[in-house]
């Protein structure tokens, strides 16, 4: 029942006990959430692990000699796995749930659980499904995934809400005290509209995606979500990994809020800056004061100051400005994780006065599809 033999490279086994390990939760009430379910298939081995929220899954090639399933302790696999001599590893199960794992020199045999206990991923139905590639996916949701709440009672905003609307895709993150939004030009048919809130834990996995492929589908139904990375199963490909990486999730349940009305709708003053010297700036000031830095802006020039029981800075930077003067704090850390997180050089600083909120933004253009706006409540000055 259990008997399975393969050999199968340590880098590669290593790396796909990586990836899934990171999935497996505290749960000690049911031990086997603890443990990855190993299956020797034709020409692979396929691993997958699940907290019942979130289950992942991956395939890596083996030389296979004997067809079998097992489940064996993922953390205390990765460590065997990776500490191991030999770049060549062999596994063997007999009837009984215990693996050995040897190369030369070393083996160590390891007790499992039955595969048949192992909870099966959900399968999806009457499910809607998208294509993008991979470093699109990964680039929206690091450009906003820093705004996501913290806070459990606000679960809804503990993620973020995906929006797949009418001739466009937007991600969208707030924990109330800012809000980012980034949207891409997207074919979406009539009827095929659909949203749904992608929890914190699944979007910090999606962002680890390795780069071992470039398309990503996603499909969704009420409850749950997949992601699935196709492998580029070329023979150059050096990873090991083939097939698919797959990741299914458990939605947030709830409705997300109307992000819409928070983004500003009147006249505000706009600046172009230089996103990287900004950062600079604001990170320096900072130094003194992390609780807040104010931004002093007046023609083609911005004044960061940052000022605490420490002392005082100040920082001065050219930008792109005619208008009035005007002066706004905020909490530094707000500004930065959006700088951070924007890819272009250039981006638009949108204020009024020390009690409106500042906002970043990144137009889409003819090249580019992607537009980015972030908006910063700010720190009201006595």
């Amino acid at each position: 029942m259990f008997a399975m033999k393969f050999k199968i490279n340590r880098d590669h086994f290593s790396s796909g006990l990586q990836l899934v390990t990171s999935v497996v939760g505290a749960r000690k009430t049911m031990p086997i959430l603890q443990n990855v379910l190993i299956e020797a298939k034709e020409g692979l081995v396929r691993l997958t692990t699940t907290n019942l929220d979130l289950g992942a899954r991956c395939s890596v090639k083996a030389e296979v000699m004997e067809k079998g399933s097992v489940t064996l302790p993922v953390k205390e696999m990765g460590r065997i796995v990776r500490e191991l001599a030999d770049i060549e590893v062999s596994v063997e199960t007999s009837d009984l749930a215990k693996a050995t794992i040897s190369t030369r020199g070393s083996v160590f045999n390891v007790i499992g659980m039955d595969s048949k206990e192992f909870p099966p991923l959900p399968e999806l139905e009457e499910q809607k499904e998208f294509n993008l590639e991979r470093k699109e996916i990964v680039s929206m949701l690091k450009s906003v995934s820093y705004a996501q709440s913290i806070n459990e009672e606000r679960y809804m905003l503990k993620g973020v809400f995906f929006q797949f609307s009418k001739e466009k895709l937007s991600l969208v993150a707030t924990d109330g005290r800012r809000l980012a939004v980034t949207s891409r030009k997207m074919k979406v048919e009539d009827g095929d509209e659909g949203e749904f809130i992608l929890p914190s834990l699944t979007v910090s996995e999606i962002e680890r995606l390795p780069d071992i492929g470039n398309s990503v589908s996603i499909s969704f139904s009420d409850r749950q979500v997949a992601f699935e990375l196709k492998v580029d199963d070329s023979e150059k490909n050096p990873s090991g990994f083939r097939e698919s990486v797959y990741l299914v999730s458990k939605v947030v349940e709830g409705k997300y809020p109307n992000y819409k009305q928070v983004i500003p709708k009147d006249d505000f003053n706009s600046a172009e800056i230089e996103r990287e010297l900004m950062q600079e700036c604001v990170h320096r000031a900072a130094l003194v004061s992390d609780e807040k830095v104010t931004l002093r802006i007046k023609e083609n020039e911005m004044e960061i100051t940052g000022q605490s029981t420490l002392g005082d800075a100040c920082e001065s930077m050219a930008i792109n400005y005619v208008g009035d003067e005007g002066a706004v704090s905020f909490n530094p850390r707000f500004l930065l994780d959006p700088l951070k997180s924007i890819i272009k050089d250039k981006v638009t600083l949108e204020f009024r006065d020390d009690m409106s909120p500042g906002v970043f933004k990144v137009e889409e253009t003819n090249d580019e599809n992607l537009s980015f706006l972030c908006v910063v409540m700010p720190i009201r000055t006595d």
